[in-house]
């Protein structure tokens, strides 16, 4: 049985038998120093540069398409349509407005003459709408004709699933459904592809093992937010943790390669943004004095012109630090974020796994910071800077 059992006491894919837990993809390093028959264990499988990218509607601006055609994507992934109880797609919320709009239809048209991929994503936040949604194969009927009718419609070349907040018994139901829209999307568009975003912690996991399992095409490991504004302040995307917890981005590549997602299939995802919290000391560490707020680098360009602007980096996490006197005497506003040479050592992890790419949420929220545009065209071209030569 899969190690889904014991995350949640159940097996999430629906599946009986032994299943290993070191699946031969899995980068050579973590397969011990032999192999049965006394071989060498296999060397680490052939990174792919693949970089896909999401632009949610509240990025969909005037300057986004000037960005974006200097930004090498792979694939553009445009965020977001979701559907009403119903199943019906839900054509009065704004990134349906934004993305059938003048703006959205000028990013697909000139992403494809760029040879870009452009995928349509699919949102469904929230346990109680996820609840009544995969609990009605009727609902999920209606849905998958109108998104594939939508998908066909706006010139798309494929489908991002991002469910979050999914109730953990419904992980099957989440994977039958992948399957059956990969089906129906492919009938009517042979070449299109369907990929998914899941979380990096145990549900998401499981999520992404069930829709590998139904065939999705790409699997966008959102390795972000385990630092995040309720929580107490760090790296949303750490290398390591300074708190001593073990969730950090290696982990969440080992659970998913103990549940057999394949590497080959995995895209990275990465944060273009930090969180800000207010705090009782200047250090690194210091203890929140209640919730952040998230920090996107465009909104602040202002701090980067500041000749005295000087964060620290912190190599165990690998992130950006800065902190700056509060409001209030004795408090301090601290933000971590993800700069180019926070991001390399991450980028290099992709690569060391044997990853398809990386991936970003969100492009256009580093806008007016080339450096970071110039990282993801190095990264693309297979040519990323040693981790030292970012310090």
């Amino acid at each position: 049985m899969v190690a889904g059992v014991a995350l949640f006491g159940f097996n999430p894919l629906g599946l009986g038998g032994a299943t290993s837990t070191t699946p031969s993809d899995a980068p050579s390093g973590e397969r011990g120093t032999a192999t049965p028959g006394g071989q060498s264990p296999a060397p680490p499988p052939i990174p792919g540069h693949e970089v896909y990218g999401f632009v949610p509607y509240w990025e969909m601006d005037e300057g986004i398409a000037d960005h974006l055609a200097g930004t090498d994507l792979s694939t553009l992934a445009l965020f977001s349509v979701t559907h009403r109880s119903s199943g019906r797609i839900q054509d009065n919320q704004n990134g349906y407005r934004r993305i059938t709009g003048d703006i959205g239809k000028r990013l697909i048209r000139e992403a494809r003459d760029r040879g870009t991929r452009v995928e349509i994503v699919y949102s469904s936040f929230g346990e109680a709408k996820n609840r009544k949604f995969f609990g009605s194969t009727k609902a999920q009927a209606r849905w998958i004709k109108d998104l594939v009718d939508f998908t066909e419609a706006q010139g798309f070349d494929g489908i991002n699933v991002d469910v979050e907040l999914l109730p953990a018994e419904l992980v099957p139901a989440y994977g039958a459904f992948v399957g059956r829209l990969r089906d129906a999307l492919l009938k009517r568009l042979p070449n299109a592809q369907v990929s998914v975003s899941t979380g990096a912690g145990q549900r998401g996991a499981a999520m992404a093992a069930a829709a590998s399992l139904a065939g999705a095409d790409r699997i966008f490991l959102m390795g972000y937010d385990y630092h995040f504004p309720a929580s107490q302040p760090g790296a949303s995307a750490p290398m390591d943790r300074l708190d001593g917890e073990e969730r950090d981005l290696p982990w969440s590549l080992d659970l998913y390669a103990s549940l057999g997602v394949p590497v080959e299939r995995t895209i990275l995802g990465l944060p273009l943004y930090g969180v800000m919290w207010p705090v009782s000391g200047p250090g690194i560490g210091a203890p929140s004095l209640g919730r952040g707020d998230t920090w996107v680098p465009r909104r602040n360009l202002r701090v980067f012109k500041n000749e005295d602007f000087n964060p620290e980096y912190n190599a165990v996490e690998s992130v950006e630090f800065y902190a700056v006197p509060g409001e209030e005497d004795g408090t301090w506003d601290a933000v971590y974020y993800d700069s180019p040479r926070s991001l390399i050592p991450k980028l290099a992890l992709a690569n060391d796994r044997g990853l398809a790419g990386a991936g970003f949420w969100a492009i256009g929220y580093t806008r007016g910071l080339p450096e970071y545009t110039d990282l993801i065209d190095a990264f693309a071209a297979g040519e990323l800077p040693e981790p030292d030569a970012a310090e």
